[in-house]
């Protein structure tokens, strides 16, 4: 097996699937990386951990056909040091030798025959804009749980009717909910899926070299339960599906408001910031809406403290409140607008953060990120 190829197609091709490999495999030749040529002049590269797969493909001007196995992260920390010269890739017996300009690098092989193979697509469902669906998944993945320990937590749920994708995360302080258009195969296509949240947002930022990413996911009841794929300009990963099971979170979001507030996310963001530099790790920022202006605290008694006042567009009722800054800070990231709306019920009852997006005929904004206040002692 040999191929010549040019080192920045390379070193991207192999640093893309080497995302997929694990940290400490259960069994050395997961930490494999396997190179395949095959007779239509493709190079092949895969990575598998028995929960992810990625598979990335290049068109090659010169290929001998053979496959090989190498050690995933070596050569990605190769390709990435190598010259700007096209790269040689000679497989010699139990080794492979890579040769760019004047550098020259052996690597053992590994056993490819005890490699498992790749887990094949499901199939295809639509297509959405890449930068659309990276977009939407970072908004929502913020939201997604960290404890392991609670699986159904961690992931991020999509929901799919006809041409409306909704994606929800939540780790019980807050909710992040984001709807969007998609090009369903079919026009009633339906499905529900809970998604890793780490790994869908990884594969959604990285599918972006491609105006689209195509999802391959079975209807309700279909073939390929279990497993959902992506797959954009010559790569395509999967993923296991975690457990279904997730709270009914629409019931969560409140329909009806005492009080909005507009701010500029921009002097928000560096308000909250600022305020919270008293703050203690679970301490709150604590919030007091009235008139035309909202004073930022945090800080209390006997420790340092920090007041500010930011010019706010308010109605309704007064209102004090209390948030957990860096979720408060997490949602402002994510609403992806110049101003940021809070709406309220009461200062116990969960808060909606939105951006100045373009409502639908319903006036319920695309994104919606709930947060639990964090009750203030009297």
């Amino acid at each position: 097996m040999m191929f010549r190829v040019e080192r920045d197609v390379l070193a991207e091709a192999v640093a893309w699937t080497a995302r997929s490999l694990p940290a400490r495999p259960s069994v050395p030749v997961l930490a494999g990386m396997r190179l395949e040529v095959t007779e239509q002049q493709q190079l092949k590269l895969s990575g598998f951990d028995y929960e992810v797969s990625a598979e990335v493909t290049l068109e090659l001007q010169t290929g001998d056909p053979g496959l090989v196995l190498v050690s995933g992260r070596l050569l990605a920390e190769i390709t990435r040091a190598l010259p700007a010269q096209p790269v040689d890739f000679v497989v010699e017996g139990a080794k492979a030798v890579v040769t760019c300009g004047s550098a020259r690098f052996t690597l053992l092989t590994m056993p490819a025959e005890d490699y498992p193979s790749l887990p094949a697509m499901p199939p295809a469902a639509g297509r959405v804009g890449s930068d659309v669906f990276s977009s939407a998944v970072s908004q929502v993945a913020v939201a997604a749980g960290k404890d392991d320990t609670l699986p159904m937590l961690t992931g991020v749920r999509m929901e799919i009717e006809g041409d409306t994708v909704t994606l929800a995360a939540t780790d019980r302080y807050r909710l992040a909910v984001r709807e969007l258009k998609w090009q369903p195969d079919q026009p009633d296509f339906s499905a529900v899926a809970m998604i890793p949240g780490r790994t869908l947002a990884d594969t959604a930022k990285s599918l972006t070299t491609g105006a689209e990413v195509e999802i391959a996911l079975s209807s309700t009841g279909g073939t390929g339960e279990g497993m959902i794929g992506f797959s954009s300009s010559g790569r395509r990963t999967t993923t296991r599906l975690l457990d279904p099971e997730f709270p009914k979170y629409r019931s969560l979001l409140p329909t009806e408001f005492s009080a909005h507030a507009d701010i500029p996310t921009s002097s928000f963001v560096e308000a909250v910031k600022r305020v919270a530099l008293v703050a203690e790790r679970n301490t709150p920022v604590r919030l007091a809406f009235r008139g035309g202006e909202v004073v930022l605290e945090a800080g209390s008694g006997d420790e340092a403290q920090a007041v500010e006042v930011l010019p706010v567009e308010f109605e309704g009722e007064e209102i004090n409140i209390a948030f957990n800054h860096q979720f408060l800070l997490e949602g402002l990231g994510a609403i992806d607008s110049d101003v940021a709306r809070l709406q309220f019920t009461t200062s116990t009852k969960p808060a909606i953060l939105t951006g100045g997006k373009p409502v639908d005929d319903g006036g319920v904004p695309d994104y919606r990120y709930l947060i639990m206040p964090i009750r203030l002692s009297s």
